[in-house]
C-alpha cells in the first residue's frame, strides 16, 4: 500500500535513486499495456450516463479498456494521422472519451477541448493546433456541445473528419427508444466528412496496432490554457510527463484496491493525469458519473449514495463541488472513503472542517498547472495537511522562490518564508517548449529551466508550500481561469470609459467572481448597470462577465500609469466581506486590507458591538482571504 506521510516519504522515495533509473515505460502504448498484464481482468474505468445509483453502468476492464484504445489509434491512423498530427476532442465524459484521450496520443498528439467554450474559442484552438480530426457528440437532448462543434467547424477549415459519439447506447428503454424522435437538429455547414466512432472503431483490430509504436519521449498532448480570448495558449505534454504524473499517484496514493471517483471533466488536466494516469500506473479503478460530472442533473443529490454504490475510497474534487456537497446531508454509507484530494482553486478553512466533520474525511489540497503537465505539490495524505497551504513539493519536482528580472534571470532566491514566484522544475516541465507558440516560451523559465508559474508563493521551515497571489492575474471562477484582459478589452470598447480594471473578488462558493473597476472619460456618463449589460453583449464567455461593476473617479496607478491592481483587491475584498458581515449580523466591519510579507492580502477587523467570536469564524472560513483583530 503506498504511503505518503510527508516530506521524510518524498525524500526517501528520491533517495532510492535518480528518476531517469527508474523502469518506467517510455510511451503511452507501453504504460497503458503493462498494465494491462498486471491486471487484465480488474475492474478500470466504469460511466453511468444517469446519476441515479441503480442507474445502468458499463465497465471496461484493463483488456477490454486497452482494447479499445487500440481501435481507436488505430482508426485515427487510417484517418491520416501521423505523430506530429492532431486529433481534438469536443466531449463530456464517456467511455469513448476516455478511449480517444488515450487513442489520440498514441496515433498522434491528442487535443481535449473546453465544450463549455464558445464556438469561435474552440475554432481558435482547432486552427491553432492544426487539428485533422474532430471526436465529438452526435445530436442529443440537453446538450448543445454538437451544435457547438458544427459552427466551431465552419471556422476551421483544417479540420477534414468529424467522428461522432451516440450517447444513446448508454440508455435503456424507453428513454433510448425516445431519443431518436427527440434528436435535436444541427444543421451542417461545414466540408469535413461525418463518421459513427463506435461503428469505425469496430472495424479495427482490438490486439494489435497497425502501425510501430512510437520509439521514445514525444509530444503526445495539446492542453489548452484559459480559452477566455481569441488566441488560446497551448501546452505542449510529453509521454513523459504524463507517466510522471501518473508514477507519482501509483507510487505514493493508489494501488489496485483503490476506486476513485472522477466527476471532473477529461478535457482538464486534473481527471486526464493525476486521476486517470495515476489510476494506470496503479491499476486501479476510476469511476465517472454521469457525462458532465459535478454539473449533470442529480449528481449532487445522489453523490453519497454513488460512493457507496462504487465503495469509493478517493473522491477528487474541487472547492465549489465540495461547498455544494455540503448543503446536502451524507445519506449513504461512506465509510469506504479513505480520503478526499482537491485541486483547481484555494480551499477555504470552513469548508475542510465542514467536510471532515460530516464524513469523517480530510482533504489533501494540491497544486498543479496545465503548463507543467501538472503535478508539483500536495498535502500528505497519510500525515499532516496544513490546510491553506498546498503541501510538500512531490518526488522529482524542485520548487524554487525567486525574484527575477524580465529575461527570466535569477535577482534572488528567497529565504524561508520569503514571497516570490513560484518556479518549478520537474520531469513533467518540457524545458523551453511549454506552449506551441515559440514566442510564448520566451522569458519563461528561470536559468533556462525553471517554468515561472506566474503565482506568488512561499516554503515554510517545514518545506510545505503556500500560494500567496498570482503575478499573472488569472482570475480563478470555481477553477476555470479568466483572462482579465478579455473583461478589460470589452469594457473599454464602452466610448464613455477610459480606463478598466479586472481583478477576481472573494466568493464563499467560487473562490472569486470576476469584477471591474471603471474609470470615465472626461464628460463620460453610464452606470454600473449600463456597463454590465454591454459587459454582457461584448464578452463571449459567460463565466468571465463581471459580477461587479464599480465606477470610480479615477483608478489607482503606478508611476508609469498602470492600474494598480493590489488595490482594486483591497478595495474588493473589503466590500465582500463588509456585505457578508452585514448580511450575517455580525457587529464587525473591515477598517482596512493590509499587505502581509507571509499571507498576501489580509482583511484587518473591528467590533462595533458584542461578537460571538465562533461564528465569525466559521462565517470568514467560508472564504480564502486571511483576516485578524485590530484595535
Amino acid at each position: 500500500m503506498p504511503k505518503f506521510s510527508g516530506v521524510a516519504d518524498r525524500d526517501a522515495v528520491e533517495q532510492e535513486m535518480p528518476y531517469d533509473q527508474r523502469d518506467l515505460p517510455v510511451t503511452l502504448y507501453q504504460f497503458l499495456t503493462r498494465t494491462r498484464d498486471a491486471h487484465g481482468t480488474r475492474n478500470a474505468i466504469s460511466f453511468q450516463i444517469l446519476s441515479d445509483p441503480k442507474s445502468k453502468a458499463e465497465t471496461w476492464d484493463w483488456n477490454g479498456l486497452l482494447g479499445k484504445v487500440t481501435q481507436a489509434a488505430n482508426l485515427f491512423r487510417s484517418l491520416g494521422i501521423g505523430e506530429n498530427d492532431v486529433v481534438a476532442y469536443l466531449l463530456p465524459n464517456s467511455l469513448e472519451t476516455a478511449a480517444t484521450l488515450l487513442g489520440g496520443g498514441v496515433a498522434g498528439i491528442v487535443n481535449p477541448i473546453n465544450p463549455l467554450l464558445e464556438p469561435e474559442q474552440i475554432a481558435a484552438i482547432l486552427r491553432e493546433t492544426k487539428a485533422k480530426v474532430l471526436v465529438t457528440l452526435k445530436a442529443f437532448p440537453k446538450t448543445d456541445v454538437p451544435q457547438k462543434a458544427a459552427a466551431a467547424l465552419k471556422l476551421a477549415p483544417g479540420v477534414h473528419t468529424v467522428l461522432e459519439v451516440d450517447l444513446n447506447r448508454y440508455l435503456t428503454p424507453p428513454k433510448s427508444w425516445i431519443v431518436p424522435f427527440v434528436r435535436p437538429k444541427n444543421p451542417v455547414e461545414h466540408k469535413a466528412k461525418i463518421l459513427d466512432f463506435n461503428a469505425e472503431c469496430a472495424k479495427q483490430p482490438a490486439d494489435r496496432l497497425t502501425f510501430s509504436d512510437s520509439t521514445g519521449d514525444r509530444v503526445a498532448a495539446y492542453f489548452h490554457t484559459g480559452g477566455t480570448t481569441g488566441m488560446p495558449k497551448v501546452a505542449q505534454h510529453k509521454y513523459s510527463g504524463m507517466i510522471y504524473n501518473g508514477w507519482l499517484g501509483g507510487t505514493l496514493l493508489f494501488d489496485e484496491k483503490d476506486v476513485l471517483i472522477c466527476p471532473l471533466p477529461l478535457f482538464h488536466v486534473f481527471a486526464a493525469y493525476p486521476v486517470f494516469m495515476s489510476v494506470i500506473a496503479a491499476g486501479a479503478h476510476v469511476v465517472m458519473p454521469t457525462p458532465a460530472g459535478y454539473r449533470g442533473d442529480g449528481v449532487f443529490d445522489n453523490f453519497w449514495k454513488l460512493i457507496e454504490r462504487w465503495q469509493v475510497t478517493f473522491l477528487i474534487s474541487v472547492p465549489t463541488a465540495i461547498a455544494a456537497l455540503m448543503q446536502r446531508p451524507v445519506n449513504a454509507d461512506v465509510s469506504s472513503l479513505k480520503i478526499a484530494i482537491s485541486g483547481s482553486a484555494p480551499l477555504p478553512l470552513e469548508l475542510y472542517n465542514r467536510f471532515e466533520k460530516a464524513t469523517g474525511v480530510q482533504i489533501a489540497e494540491g497544486y498543479g498547472l496545465t503548463e507543467a503537465t501538472c503535478l508539483v505539490s500536495c498535502n500528505p495524505v497519510d500525515g499532516h495537511k496544513k490546510v491553506g497551504s498546498v503541501g510538500v513539493p512531490l518526488p522529482y519536482t524542485h520548487v524554487r522562490i525567486l525574484h527575477t528580472d524580465g529575461a527570466g534571470d535569477v535577482v534572488k532566491e528567497c529565504s524561508t518564508d520569503e514571497v516570490g514566484e513560484i518556479c518549478i522544475s520537474n520531469p513533467g516541465v518540457f524545458e523551453g517548449s511549454t506552449y506551441t507558440e515559440v514566442d510564448k516560451n520566451r522569458d519563461l523559465f528561470a536559468e533556462g529551466r525553471y517554468l515561472r508559474t506566474g503565482d506568488l508563493g512561499r516554503i515554510d521551515g517545514d518545506g510545505y508550500l503556500w500560494i500567496t497571489g498570482r503575478a499573472k492575474d488569472l482570475i480563478i471562477r470555481g477553477g476555470h481561469n479568466i483572462d482579465p484582459a478579455e473583461i478589460e478589452e470589452a469594457l473599454m470598447g464602452h466610448p464613455a470609459v477610459a480606463f478598466v480594471g479586472a481583478i477576481g473578488q472573494p466568493d464563499a462558493f467560487a473562490g472569486e467572481l470576476p469584477c471591474a473597476y471603471v474609470e470615465l472619460v472626461d464628460g463620460g456618463q453610464v452606470t454600473p448597470e449600463e456597463l454590465i449589460e454591454f459587459a454582457k453583449s461584448h464578452i463571449h464567455e459567460r463565466a468571465a462577465i463581471p459580477k461587479h461593476i464599480e465606477v470610480l473617479g479615477e483608478l489607482p496607478k503606478t508611476a508609469v500609469g498602470k492600474i494598480f491592481k493590489p488595490d482594486l483587491r483591497k478595495r474588493a475584498i473589503q466590500r465582500v466581506y463588509d456585505a457578508a458581515l452585514a448580511e450575517a449580523g455580525f457587529a464587525v466591519r473591515v477598517r482596512d486590507v493590509a499587505e502581509d510579507k507571509k499571507r498576501g492580502l489580509v482583511a484587518r477587523l473591528v467590533k462595533t458591538g458584542e461578537v460571538d467570536e465562533e461564528a465569525l469564524k466559521h462565517k470568514l472560513g467560508e472564504f480564502t482571504r486571511p483576516w485578524e483583530w485590530v484595535e
